[in-house]
């Protein structure tokens, strides 16, 4: 199945001069939601992996469906202030300054085997943080899995020593 043609474009949103696209069609079409995590759960099968750490907040929808295809626990990784336990964080670069995003310290350990997950590969600031929080407890990370990445922004330079797959590429 074509997973692209349940992706919309909306032109200037967050703002002017950005084509965003939108996710919502292939999640409102069953099929196709239930396609992607097939898509996405594939190269991890055989790999071991003990939970799927799904990113605020797209990667919520994703990474728990991804989750449970897998037969595997979820981690949330939040904004700061949203967790109620003992947490970690990590300070990323965006465009226009900083953001973080924490974890609960307990969440994972080194026998930790895990899979982050988020909706979009962009610039990879988000995910290249993410990166840094899971290894700061010591897990592994089998790898990160996108339903879209926009190659033209050159994420995966920020994120070189983890495998990257990416369902859909513009």
């Amino acid at each position: 199945m074509d997973l692209a043609q349940f992706i919309r474009d909306i032109p200037n949103f967050p703002k002017e001069g950005i084509i965003f696209k939108d996710i919502t069609p292939l999640l409102k079409n069953a099929t196709a939601f239930e396609e992607s995590i097939a898509q996405l759960s594939e190269p991890y099968w055989d790999m071991g992996i003990t939970d799927v750490v799904g990113i605020e907040s797209r990667g919520f929808i994703f990474g728990a469906a991804l989750a449970i295809e897998l037969g595997v626990g979820f981690i949330p990784i939040r904004k700061p202030g949203k967790l109620p336990g003992k947490t970690t964080s990590e300070e990323y670069s965006l465009e226009y300054g900083t953001d973080t995003i924490e974890l609960h310290t307990d969440a994972l350990n080194m026998h930790s085997n895990v899979i982050i997950c988020d909706d979009l590969l962009a610039t990879g600031g988000t995910a290249a943080a993410a990166v840094k929080l899971i290894k700061s407890l010591d897990a592994h990370i089998a790898g990160l899995s996108f339903v879209i990445e926009l190659e033209f922004l050159n994420g995966r330079e920020k994120i070189l020593d983890v495998p990257i797959y990416s369902l859909i590429k513009y």
